[in-house]
């Protein structure tokens, strides 16, 4: 179960759109923040992702990505040019393929093919059309479609998909996305023909009884916390912060953080989108469960903040931080809502760590008309340090 929140401008604190994603997967899944640096490609050149090829557009632009470490795509992630998007499972009445772009495929090529949010949505569209998702979504064999909530500095959409088929709404104000359908009638955009293709399966009887959510959705669906997030959204409107932000991914009572389950892992991402020539800064924590990790910050270009190459990777590494992180955490993990004194302080500690490292940054946010950009980036390339720095002291 993963969850995506958007905040645009009219809700955010500071007029800014604010993104966020709790990627959950199974325990043995890792989660690596990898990057890639742009890159122009010849005529003729494929790219290989998880299970098919396809062709190589002539340049990619740079992405960081939290990717589950043996597949090409990935769960979320942000381009240099300040477009975030992430990713959630839904179940639907449309045929699963055994072969072609996992949703986590569509995700990373949205990122390094679209310069904006519009243009990512456009080129994930047409994938999905070209191509169709399918194939193993994971290492227990799990399949699914996916749906997409897709955002840059300026607006945000959430693509909902049933196999080769797309509707599209236009987010207003916020937006949360869980492990379901949940776009209601006919959405704002949507692939021509859908309603007579709905028609024609039998899903709903003409044009008027035409309702994506309830037309689409498989009777076997997934659980879904949108009614969660939806109200943390709402009850917190016109105050969400980058803080907030990722405290609201932290959320227990509602499953959001999913440190209840013994056996699903979480990767996080908090993006702070910021508009015009002012740098957007991408926080992930890059380890296992939202609320006993760090989100270390992140800014483009890269450069000499910690990262690992965006490729196939056969076999877990045990010296990743990730999976030392993971080991440390086995003892103090479980029953997140039990009395555990050694538990509750690491998470002192941690959310010490953290709210200093959020201050940091603001403060160089605050410096940055001050500041060159080679200036701005080196300060956030320090905190990113720092912040690893830090995340490795709380494991020895």
């Amino acid at each position: 179960m993963c969850d995506t929140y958007v905040s645009l401008s009219e809700s955010s604190k500071d007029k800014s759109v604010i993104f966020g994603k709790n990627s959950d997967r199974n325990l043995s899944e890792v989660q690596l923040i990898t990057y890639k640096a742009r890159m122009k490609y010849s005529e003729g050149v494929n790219v290989k992702c998880t299970h098919i090829s396809i062709p190589q557009v002539s340049e990619t632009a740079a992405v960081i990505l939290s990717q589950p470490y043996y597949m090409f795509g990935a769960e979320m992630g942000a381009n240099e040019y300040g477009v975030s998007i992430g990713n959630e499972a839904i179940m639907t009445k449309e045929p699963l393929n055994d072969e072609g772009l996992l949703g986590m495929d569509i995700l990373r090529l949205g990122l390094e093919r679209g310069k904006s949010a519009k243009e990512a949505l456009n080129i994930i569209t047409n994938l999905l059309e070209v191509y169709g998702q399918g194939g193993e979504h994971s290492l227990i064999g799990h399949n699914y479609h996916n749906s997409f909530l897709i955002a840059d500095p300026q607006e945000a959409f959430l693509l909902e998909t049933a196999g080769e088929w797309w509707i599209v709404e236009i987010v207003k104000e916020f937006r949360s996305v869980s492990n379901d359908i949940s776009i209601r009638g006919r959405g704002d955009i949507r692939r021509k023909g859908i309603i007579q293709h709905a028609v024609e399966k039998g899903y709903c009887k003409d044009d008027d009884d035409f309702d994506f959510a309830n037309t689409f959705s498989s009777p076997q669906k997934l659980p879904s916390n949108i009614d969660c997030s939806m109200r943390q959204l709402n009850e917190n409107k016109k105050q969400i912060t980058p803080g907030l932000m990722m405290n609201l991914l932290r959320e227990h009572e509602g499953n959001i953080c999913r440190h209840k389950r013994k056996d699903i892992t979480a990767g996080s991402q908090v993006s702070h989108l910021r508009k015009g020539k002012l740098k957007s800064i991408h926080w992930f924590t890059g380890s296992l469960l939202t609320c006993l990790s760090i989100f270390k910050p992140y800014t483009f270009p890269i450069k000499s903040q910690k990262v690992l190459e965006a490729k196939f990777y056969p076999t877990i590494n045990p010296d990743w931080f990730w999976k030392r992180h993971a080991d440390f955490l086995k003892l103090i993990m479980r029953n997140p809502t039990k009395e555990n004194v050694e538990r509750d302080l690491y998470i002192k500690k941690l959310r010490s760590i953290e709210n200093d490292l959020v201050r940091k940054v603001n403060v160089i946010l605050n410096q940055e008309d001050k500041l060159s950009e080679v200036e701005f980036v080196e300060e956030i390339s320090q905190t990113n340090n720092q912040a690893w720095q830090k995340s490795e002291e709380m494991i020895i």
